[in-house]
């Protein structure tokens, strides 16, 4: 069974990486300015504030929990860190509170969850709305833009001529260690377990509360991480900075295969689809769709990313019985 269901995960995984693979070939050639370095620079930067959620977030979801809370997590994290600045703090001095920040948010999320037994789902709800209600407390209206010049240059600058961003590199090193954490390690298989029977992995012995603990710190941490990411980048520190950015991140995670009732999924996937849908809103941006069409695209991928594995489930379940009938009568 278990491996019948990876099977099918590295079926969709394949899936998901060709329709990357044509999106990208369609756009280079028929997109007018999609293949410049400087678009893709761009294409990339945009990308990797969903791209370094979704780390932990695949985890969470094969774990079967969910994190909503993400994005204003971030969004508090860049509005202590322009507060800070405001204040006169240094940048080194202001990045390691902002990341311990974001640790203690995520433990809020895990203790709720692991030790209250309350749904994920409900609670980071009820946190996505209060992290962000502190984000407006702290900084107001006020946009702080005067970061230092090499810090905003390392952001969302790239390496010479290249269309590669400097901020790739040191995701590339954190996509290692979360491939190799999920998909090579006891911790990681043991997600896998607990997404798709809870009761028996506890019964096998596995500390089920302690891991969705670890898990939703990592992702408060990331969260934090992507916060002070997107101030940089952007040049902007804002209350309201990533707003959204959780319907993206879930949106690509689910597109990417790893099914919503967890225990299923890999991260190779769920890195595809965060790219597949980082070239589709480029695209649009190209064209000059409007800001709100991209939202419905985003919204209907994330119903389609739900539907399509459990269509193509149903469909795998339906040939194995056809099989097996024809085998019996046969």
């Amino acid at each position: 069974m278990a491996d019948s269901a990876l099977t099918r995960a590295v079926r969709w995984d394949t899936v998901v990486g060709a329709l990357l693979i044509v999106v990208l070939l369609l756009s280079f050639t028929t997109v007018d300015g999609f293949g410049n370095a400087l678009n893709l620079s761009f294409l990339i930067g945009n990308t990797l504030p969903i791209a370094l959620i979704a780390l932990p977030m695949t985890m969470l979801v094969v774990s079967g929990e969910i994190d909503l809370s993400v994005a204003s997590t971030a969004g508090l994290s860049g509005a202590v860190m322009g507060a800070l600045w405001n204040q006169g703090m240094t940048i080194e001095t202001i990045i390691p509170i902002c990341l311990l920040l974001g640790v203690v948010c995520g433990l809020i999320n895990g203790l709720l969850v692991t030790r209250l037994g309350l749904p994920s789902l409900a609670v980071t709800i009820g946190t996505l709305a209060a992290y962000r209600g502190i984000a407006q407390i702290v900084l107001g209206s006020d946009a702080v833009t005067d970061f230092p010049s090499q810090y905003l240059d390392f952001a969302a600058g790239r390496l010479g001529d290249t269309f590669i961003p400097y901020a790739f590199l040191p995701f590339l090193v954190l996509l290692a260690i979360a491939v190799v954490a999920l998909h090579a390690t006891p911790f990681g298989r043991s997600l896998f377990a607990v997404g798709a029977n809870e009761e028996a992995a506890r019964f096998a012995g596995i500390r089920v509360k302690r891991q969705k603990l670890i898990l939703f710190t990592v992702t408060g941490l990331m969260a934090s991480l992507t916060g002070i990411f997107w101030a940089l980048h952007y040049a902007s520190a804002r209350y309201d900075n990533a707003t959204g950015l959780e319907l993206s991140v879930v949106a690509a995670v689910l597109l990417g295969g790893i099914d919503f009732d967890g225990g299923k999924g890999t991260l190779g996937g769920a890195i595809a689809g965060v790219f597949l849908l980082g070239a589709l809103q480029n695209v649009m941006s190209l064209q000059d769709v409007s800001a709100q069409s991209q939202i419905v695209v985003t919204g209907i991928l994330l119903v389609l990313s739900v539907l399509g594995p459990r269509v193509a489930r149903q469909i795998s379940v339906a040939r194995a019985g056809r099989r097996a009938a024809q085998s019996s009568t046969g």
